[in-house]
């Protein structure tokens, strides 16, 4: 049981139903508002006993609150699912889905799917930078630190597609999520925001202190703030941030913003559907 959560009350006060769904946000998150753009069904949580039978062909969601690219970062949450469990539960996700169609057409779904995978900052915030002395700070020093998580997020991607050592270069899209919300955070207002010093929810100076609670301070519209809590983004600034990895030049996204994708991806079903 981790005790990074968002199952509580206001997270998801925007949602459309109000309650919290474990989504640190006030409604929509960043898998969900990506799928929305691409036209797609946003998935159901890998563990959810929902995910069976034909919902299993809308994709599922492996994420996990606090881990990241290293095995030993989140540890203070108690229990996390490290991205190589992940990777063994995208595996069973697999056998689901070849056991509903067949293998060869589970294969087909797999092989033209998007995968969403969103990690990195946690191996700073909740491992380098952690405590005042932290080992992997004491170990590394930081542009090293920066080199053996990229390391390490290489074999990752490695795993996810086999081990594949022909990978072509256009398989994969790096999107620079720094430089996408550093604007909001200098520019706030050009964005129609009041602030992105403070968080709409949290305690502390700032509000930038801990979780986000039912004891937290909240405030009363979120479409004001750049953060929703000391860590992730409102709705509404995931919205825009989303809008730019669709329509954003190769100085964010590389080698292809996801429109560019998603119009590539169309001449190549058409391509096989002719052939």
């Amino acid at each position: 049981m981790t005790t990074a959560r968002a199952d509580s009350p206001p997270n998801g006060i925007d949602y459309p139903h109000q309650q919290p769904t474990g989504r640190f946000s006030n409604g929509l998150n960043f898998p969900d508002l990506i799928a929305e753009a691409l036209g797609l069904e946003s998935p159901l949580p890998f563990l959810n006993p929902d995910l069976k039978g034909k919902k299993l062909l809308a994709g599922a969601n492996f994420a996990s609150a606090g881990i990241g690219v290293l095995n030993d970062t989140g540890f203070q949450f108690v229990t996390v699912l490290k991205m190589y469990e992940q990777l063994g539960m995208f595996l069973e996700y697999k056998h689901r889905l070849a056991a509903l169609m067949g293998p060869a057409k589970a294969q087909e779904v797999v092989s033209n799917a998007v995968i969403l995978i969103t990690c990195g900052g946690n191996d700073f915030v909740n491992n380098y930078f952690l405590t005042p002395v932290a080992p992997r700070r004491e170990q590394y020093t930081l542009p090293d630190f920066c080199g053996y998580v990229m390391s390490e997020y290489k074999k990752h991607l490695l795993a996810l597609y086999g081990l594949n050592r022909d990978i072509g270069e256009d398989v994969f899209i790096s999107a620079n999520a720094f430089s996408l919300k550093m604007d909001m955070i200098e520019k706030p207002e050009q964005y129609g925001f009041k602030t992105s010093k403070v968080a709409c929810c949290g305690q502390g100076m700032y509000n930038g202190l801990g979780m986000c609670t039912e004891m937290s301070n909240l405030c009363s519209n979120r479409d004001e703030y750049v953060f929703w809590d000391p860590y992730h983004p409102t709705e509404k600034a995931l919205r825009i941030m989303v809008k730019k990895l669709m329509d954003a030049s190769t100085d964010h996204i590389r080698p292809m913003n996801l429109s560019t994708m998603m119009a590539v991806d169309a001449v190549a079903a058409a391509d096989r559907a002719i052939y």
